[in-house]
C-alpha cells in the first residue's frame, strides 16, 4: 500500500476536520502562516492522535508566496525519501500545477485537491458494471464502500472466506478498471468500521442489516 503524504496549506484552505485522514497509510502536514494562530479543536485533537504521522509547519514571518515555497521544500525532501508514495498538496492556489507537471514527468505521483475530500483516493472514476462503454462515472470511496457491503449482504453465506477471495469481490463488484489503491481504501473502511475481521486466512463478518 503507497503512503499517502498530505501536505496542507492551511493559508489557503482552512481545513476544519482529519477524520478522513486517520488510516495508517497517510502522514500529514499543517503548513501555517504567521496569521494562522487560532486552529479549529477538531483538527488539533486528530493532530494530536495521528502522532508522529502528523506534523504544523509554522512561518515566522509572511512573504509573498512563502508558504508555497516551503511546501515545495518539503514535497522535495519526502518525495526524494519515498519516491514511491502518493503526495497531495490541498490548495485552491493553482500556481503548484507547473510544479506538480514537473513532478509527474519524472514519475512522481502528486495531486493538488481544493478539500481533502476531493483528493483522489476519496473521489475516483469507475465505469459502471452494466456496460464498459458507458461514461465514466465519479464516486467516493464511501460510495464503493455501499457497493460493496450491499453486495456482501446479498451474498448472505456464499460470502468469500479468505482475505484474497474477499478483495476479489470486492475489486469485482466496484469496477476492474478501479486502481489498486482505491480497494485499498474500501478494504481499510470495512476493517475500521467492524463489518470484517480478519484471522489469518479466516475472514468473518459483520455487516449491517440493511447496508450502509
Amino acid at each position: 500500500m503507497k503512503k499517502n503524504y498530505v501536505l496542507i496549506d492551511y493559508e489557503n484552505v482552512q481545513v476544519q476536520s482529519l477524520a478522513l485522514l486517520k488510516d495508517e497509510q497517510f502522514s500529514v502536514r499543517v503548513f501555517l502562516g504567521p496569521n494562522n494562530t487560532k486552529l479549529p479543536v477538531e483538527l488539533v485533537v486528530t493532530m494530536q492522535e495521528l502522532g508522529s504521522r502528523a506534523e504544523y509547519i509554522a512561518l515566522e514571518t509572511s512573504g509573498s508566496n512563502a508558504l508555497d515555497f516551503h511546501i515545495a521544500y518539503y514535497l522535495g525532501v519526502l518525495a526524494a525519501a519515498d519516491p514511491a508514495g502518493f503526495f497531495h498538496i490541498i490548495s485552491k492556489d493553482t500556481g503548484f500545477d507547473p510544479l506538480i507537471r514537473h513532478l509527474r514527468s519524472r514519475k512522481i505521483f502528486v495531486a493538488r485537491s481544493v478539500s481533502i475530500e476531493e483528493m483522489p483516493c476519496f473521489k475516483v472514476t469507475v465505469m459502471p458494471l452494466e456496460s464498459k462503454t458507458q461514461t465514466a462515472a465519479t464516486v467516493s470511496t464511501e460510495e464503493l464502500l455501499r457497493l460493496a457491503v450491499d453486495d456482501l449482504i446479498k451474498r448472505k453465506d456464499k460470502k468469500p472466506r479468505t482475505p484474497k477471495a474477499l478483495r476479489s469481490t470486492i475489486h469485482a463488484r466496484c469496477g476492474i478498471n478501479l486502481p489498486g489503491s482505491e480497494i485499498d481504501a474500501v478494504w481499510t473502511t470495512l476493517l475500521r468500521r467492524g463489518y470484517v475481521k480478519i484471522n489469518g486466512e479466516q475472514v468473518s463478518y459483520a455487516l449491517p442489516t440493511s447496508g450502509v
